[in-house]
């Protein structure tokens, strides 16, 4: 407990990140730049960009993963959950609070206003990222061309849940063709502790197999059990973020309580309506902390006709159930990575690694400029003026000021209030 003590300040600046982080995975990476490696100097920028890459090639949260890893670096295992706590927390009582809000009042005008200019200020912060990593990691022809690859993959492939692992395993193998560079011997791996992935195999099982039984058996309480498998799954399964597991949910939630097999058997199972899930899709876009906290909101709004007690369990254990499996994965393959890296294979795949996590954050700045939509750019309408002025704003700032991050979120989004009256 006294050792804990000592981080408060840390925490302090996790729970000012949760509150403040909007953009999702690409744009939580340039605050947790400014503020874990610029102002508090927890990680360096290399150590950053090699936690990075490594939870690109997990399932789950990566963004999730990537902080959860900085606080077990600075205070292990204890310190790593107390992070994926206070980190998931705002999101998901805020996203769980939107589903008992929705059963009674919902203005969209305040969704248009007042985060009107969230998605260009989430694109700065990207681009910035971008600049301070490219000095870093693209110096010399190899990773110049793995760069342009992978800006060009990313941004015909962005929604695709292979795009980001595979890219990253291909530079990795690429780097790997001379041994002339970083020509050093490994020494064997410690031993690896299988606890985690055995406990997240063991929970992966068991919720299946519960699920199953309880809606065969009609349980009293089944949809909890179904509640759990299903986010427990998305959070094991899902490659490429928040882009790949809203296709997923919608599925799950929407498509298929409507199909003939469904309608046929006559199952009582967890759904929502298409204009309620896209309202959540819309919102978790805009408010700060990790995308995975839509499944407090799909928990609830699944739960909400069961009563009080039941939605709010469902806001719970949707939460729950869907950051799990980030933190059991990332725990255990973590310490195997950190062997695995004491070999030159490993070693100079780095290399290459790095150079794709930047590729795939200018492919992504690239992508999602589209919003922006350039064309009406040039003909001069305002909307699209104000977006990329909000881009080059966010970006200067980060580039020229000392301001911390809460405070450039905040002059970004104080435009959207004007648009409320």
């Amino acid at each position: 407990m006294f050792r804990l003590l000592r981080h408060i300040p840390f925490l302090q600046a996790v729970l000012l990140h949760s509150l403040t982080a909007f953009g999702g995975p690409q744009g939580h990476f340039g605050m947790m730049l400014k503020t874990f490696v610029h102002k508090r100097r927890d990680v360096t920028e290399d150590e950053l960009l090699d936690l990075n890459a490594f939870c690109q090639l997990l399932p789950g949260a990566s963004s999730t993963q990537t902080l959860t890893l900085i606080g077990y670096k600075r205070g292990g295992i204890p310190l790593a959950i107390l992070t994926l706590l206070i980190w998931i927390t705002p999101a998901s009582v805020l996203m769980g609070g939107l589903s008992f809000l929705l059963n009674f009042y919902y203005d969209q005008s305040i969704y248009q206003g007042l985060f009107r200019f969230v998605q260009p200020m989430a694109i700065g912060f990207i681009a910035f990222a971008t600049y301070r990593m490219f000095g870093l990691a693209i110096h010399n022809t190899i990773t110049r061309v793995i760069f342009v690859i992978a800006v060009f993959a990313i941004v015909l492939g962005f929604k695709s849940p292979w795009t980001f692992p595979a890219l990253i395993l291909a530079a990795g193998i690429a780097t790997n063709f001379s041994d002339k560079r970083i020509p050093q011997k490994g020494t064997p791996p410690k031993q690896v502790k299988w606890g985690n992935l055995l406990i997240f195999l063991v929970i992966f099982g068991l919720a299946g197999y519960l699920s199953e039984t309880a809606t065969k058996q009609n349980w009293e309480n089944r949809k909890i059990y179904n509640l759990f498998e299903n986010n427990y799954r998305f959070g094991s399964l899902v490659f490429g973020g928040g882009d790949v597991l809203m296709p997923m949910m919608y599925d799950q939630y929407v498509l298929r309580p409507e199909s003939k097999v469904i309608q046929r058997n006559g199952r009582d199972v967890l759904k929502m309506t298409n204009e309620d899930f896209l309202t959540g899709y819309g919102l978790v876009r805009a408010i700060p902390g990790p995308v995975f906290s839509i499944g407090a909101y799909t928990g609830g709004m699944v739960m909400r006709k069961e009563g009080v007690t039941m939605h709010l369990a469902g806001c719970i254990i949707g939460s729950f159930a869907i950051f799990l499996p980030s933190l059991l994965l990332v725990l255990f393959f973590f310490p195997v990575w950190q062997n695995l890296k004491k070999y030159a294979v490993i070693y100079r795949s780095l290399e290459g690694i790095h150079a794709a996590v930047v590729g795939i954050m200018g492919g992504a700045t690239l992508y999602l400029l589209q919003s922006v939509n350039l064309n009406k750019v040039t003909t001069g309408e305002m909307g699209a003026l104000m977006d990329l002025g909000v881009v080059l704003l966010t970006f200067l700032l980060l580039r020229y000021s000392k301001l911390p991050s809460p405070v450039i979120v905040v002059l970004c989004l104080l435009p959207g209030l004007f648009l409320l009256g």
